[in-house]
């Protein structure tokens, strides 16, 4: 007895070309099915979603109570939260040094602040020089104090200023000009390690 698959050099276990297209043509067929499935469960959900928001709005909330919806805060609430809530003492300071730099770009182009640095570069005598670094300073941190409305970023370029010009004083030579200013304090040296 012979067999349909045993017909001459037929192999049993290969698949012919029209069993291959119509595996192809169910599997897409099915995918197709299944696909359009999930689509119209996900329209199922958003319009039932949709139908839940246009009745908890048609329908006003009891006096003293407030919906879910009102409850999230915008995202600007969000930030100001979290920068008025401190994160350590070194995150404050990084914030800090964060937001003093965005300041100083911006003000590090400024014609008047360009104009006080020149000027004090092309000073003459030593006094001079010190006279048009005041200037430099006080411009350079009035310009970004008026940029900010932080009170930290206030006392922090405050802090920033005293230091700058407490570097320029001369406390010891010129007691009638700079004796008010504080005293700068003296860099350390930096030396080879003694051995004992």
């Amino acid at each position: 007895m012979v067999w349909d698959h045993e017909v001459a050099g037929s192999n049993p276990v290969t698949p012919t070309k029209r069993q291959v297209k119509m595996k192809l043509l169910l599997s897409i067929l099915l995918a197709a099915i299944f696909g359009g499935a999930v689509f119209v469960v996900a329209q199922e959900a958003a319009d039932a979603d949709l139908q839940l928001r246009q009745k908890s709005a048609a329908i006003p909330p009891p006096s003293g109570t407030v919906s879910p919806i009102e409850k999230v805060p915008e995202l600007p609430e969000i930030d100001e939260v979290f920068k008025q809530t401190s994160l350590g003492k070194e995150a404050d300071e990084r914030r800090l040094h964060i937001e003093w730099r965005q300041l100083s770009n911006r003000v590090v182009n400024d014609p008047d602040v360009v104009a006080a640095k020149g000027a004090a570069k092309l000073a003459r005598t030593d006094l001079e020089k010190r006279e048009r670094l005041r200037d430099y300073y006080n411009i350079y941190y009035g310009r970004m104090r008026s940029m900010t409305s932080s009170a930290e970023m206030k006392a922090a370029l405050d802090q920033l200023k005293m230091a700058h010009l407490s570097q320029i004083n001369q406390p010891r030579v010129r007691s009638a000009t700079d004796a008010a200013l504080p005293t700068p304090t003296p860099a350390r040296k930096r030396g080879k390690n003694k051995k004992f």
